[in-house]
C-alpha cells in the first residue's frame, strides 16, 4: 500500500474530490455523463500527449475569477414577528490581462457587489454607502443554505464580467480562461473553462491510467461529455512535485460548438500556455493549480471588497436602529 500527501494547504480542502472528500459520504460516484472518447484518438490509442513544439502561446491571455466573503450572519424579522436567517456578503469578479509580449499583467475589469441573502419576503437593503447590501431573495432555513447562494451569485457575476471583457476585446488571437466549468460561457470566442478542483470521475480506469501517466505539460486526448451540459474536455498536468498520481492535474473544457479539429487545436494551445502560469508551493498553498495571475487577481479583488471589520460594525449599527 502506498500513501501520498496532498501538497495543498488543508485549510483549502482538497483539489481532488475523486475520493468523496467534497461530500463526506464515501467514494465519489462515477459520472453518469455520456462520453465520446475517440474525438482525437481511437480509444485503443489513448496515451499522454506532450505539448506540440509547433504550437505557440497566444500574445494575450485573459483570466477570469471571483472572490466572496461573508460579512455577517443576521436574522430578519418580518411584520408578523417571524424570524428568517440572513447573510450579508460581499463578492467580486474580475479579469486580469496578461500580455506575454510585454510580460505585463494588469487587472483590466472588475465588478464588486454586496447582497443580503435571505428568504424574508419583505427584506430591505441594509447598510450605508458604500457598504449597502441589497436584498437577494434566497431559499433556505439555515445560514449555511444562504451562504451557498453567495457562491452562485459570484459565479453569475463571473459570467457577466466574462461577457463584458469579450465584448471589449481588441485582440483577435487571445485566450480567455474562465474559472471553473465553461457552463454559460460556451459562446464566448477563444474561451476555455479551467477547473482546478476535480470532482466526479468521468473516465473508466483504463483511460484514467492514461491521465495519471501524464508528465508535467502533457495532456490527455480530447473527449466529449453529454448530453446535459455537453462540452469538449481534456486533462492537463501542470509542472510541480509528483506527490501523488493526480498531483497538479486540472480539467480543461472547450465549447461544444467547436469542431473536433478546433477543440484539439484549443487543447494544444492550452497545453502550451497554462503550464507557464503554474504557481509554486512556497508562494501559494494551492500550487500549482492556482495560477499565478489568478492569485494576483484574487488579492486585488479581496482588497476591493472593503475592510471586513468596518463593514461588520456598520451592519451591527444598522441592525439595531
Amino acid at each position: 500500500m502506498r500513501y501520498f500527501v496532498e501538497p495543498w494547504n488543508p485549510s483549502f480542502g482538497s483539489p481532488n474530490h475523486l475520493d468523496g472528500s467534497g461530500s463526506g459520504s464515501g467514494p465519489a460516484p462515477q459520472s453518469t455523463a455520456e462520453l465520446k472518447l475517440d474525438v482525437e484518438l481511437a480509444v485503443k490509442s489513448w496515451r499522454p500527449l506532450p505539448a506540440r513544439p509547433d504550437v505557440g502561446t497566444p500574445p494575450v491571455v485573459l483570466l477570469v475569477d471571483g472572490v466572496r466573503r461573508i460579512d455577517a450572519y443576521l436574522w430578519a424579522q418580518d411584520s408578523e414577528g417571524n424570524s428568517h436567517p440572513a447573510v450579508a456578503a460581499s463578492y467580486a469578479a474580475g479579469v486580469v490581462r496578461c500580455d506575454l509580449r510585454r510580460k505585463v499583467a494588469e487587472v483590466i475589469h472588475y465588478q464588486v457587489r454586496r447582497g443580503l441573502f435571505t428568504p424574508a419576503p419583505d427584506a430591505t437593503a441594509i447598510g450605508v454607502p458604500p457598504g449597502v447590501y441589497l436584498p437577494r431573495p434566497t431559499n433556505g432555513t439555515q445560514h449555511e443554505d444562504l451562504a451557498k447562494a453567495v457562491q452562485t451569485a459570484m459565479l453569475a457575476l463571473e459570467l457577466v464580467v466574462s461577457e463584458e471583457v469579450r465584448e471589449s476585446t481588441v485582440d483577435d488571437d487571445d485566450l480567455l480562461v474562465t474559472d471553473g466549468p465553461l457552463r454559460g460561457r460556451h459562446r464566448l470566442a477563444r474561451a476555455i473553462g479551467y477547473t482546478k478542483t476535480l470532482g466526479a470521475e468521468y473516465l473508466a480506469p483504463q483511460q484514467a491510467r492514461v491521465v495519471t501517466a501524464c508528465r508535467p505539460g502533457e495532456r490527455s486526448p480530447v473527449f466529449t461529455t453529454g448530453p446535459q451540459w455537453p462540452h469538449y474536455s481534456w486533462y492537463l498536468r501542470l509542472p510541480g512535485p509528483a506527490s501523488h498520481p493526480w498531483a497538479g492535474m486540472v480539467l480543461v473544457q472547450g465549447s461544444p460548438e467547436l469542431t473536433a479539429e478546433q477543440a484539439t487545436a484549443l487543447a494544444d494551445r492550452s497545453a502550451a500556455t497554462l503550464p507557464r502560469f503554474a504557481s509554486t508551493a512556497y508562494k501559494d498553498p494551492r500550487a500549482p493549480q492556482n495560477l499565478v495571475p489568478i492569485a494576483g487577481l484574487e488579492r486585488r479583488l479581496r482588497g476591493l471588497l472593503g475592510d471586513p471589520k468596518l463593514l461588520h460594525r456598520t451592519l451591527a449599527k444598522a441592525s439595531v436602529q
